[in-house]
């Protein structure tokens, strides 16, 4: 059992929500919420069946942004016991989801560090991560918050 803050779970249920009843993003429905920049910057480590992230979410805004929900999807499944950090919840096999707190404009979310075990020893591991939930803003700009990132074995870090 893995304990996770209050405010992590609630983003997961009603991103949850939003994804299943939304039919389509809301920019393609005609709502129009506040808009901001949303990125990701950070590092990927693979060593002896263990992955290592550490990545800090950033806006550029024209908004702030009071929340939003991080997913990391890996190419292996992860193991049954995990440790996760405050705010984080596993998803699926290879999923996790991190808060990442307030975001103000030019500024940055809550720094978010985990260490997955996998339930097998790899070689390689592809890390993807993106935004799962941006709090109703609209972010005319994924590139910076969509990465694919190949890790191999080594313990070297990859930056993205």
């Amino acid at each position: 059992m893995v304990a996770v803050r209050r405010g992590a779970v609630r983003s997961v249920v009603v991103a949850g929500l939003l994804v299943l009843g939304a039919g389509g993003p809301a920019h393609a429905r005609g709502w129009a919420g506040p808009e901001a920049d949303v990125a990701y910057h950070g590092r990927v480590a693979l060593s002896q069946g263990h992955v290592r992230i550490l990545l800090v979410p950033e806006n550029d805004g024209p908004s702030e942004v009071p929340n939003a929900t991080l997913r990391v999807r890996l190419s292996a499944d992860l193991a049954d016991r995990q440790a996760l950090a405050e705010g984080c919840a596993r998803a699926g096999l290879r999923e996790v989801v991190c808060e990442t707190g307030p975001m103000p404009l030019h500024g940055r979310g809550r720094h978010v560090g985990l260490d997955l075990g996998l339930r097998e020893r790899a070689t390689e591991v592809v890390v993807r991560v993106d935004t799962w939930w941006n709090g109703g803003a609209t972010d005319r700009n994924r590139a910076n918050n969509e990465h694919v990132v190949l890790a191999l074995d080594t313990g070297d870090a990859y930056a993205f």
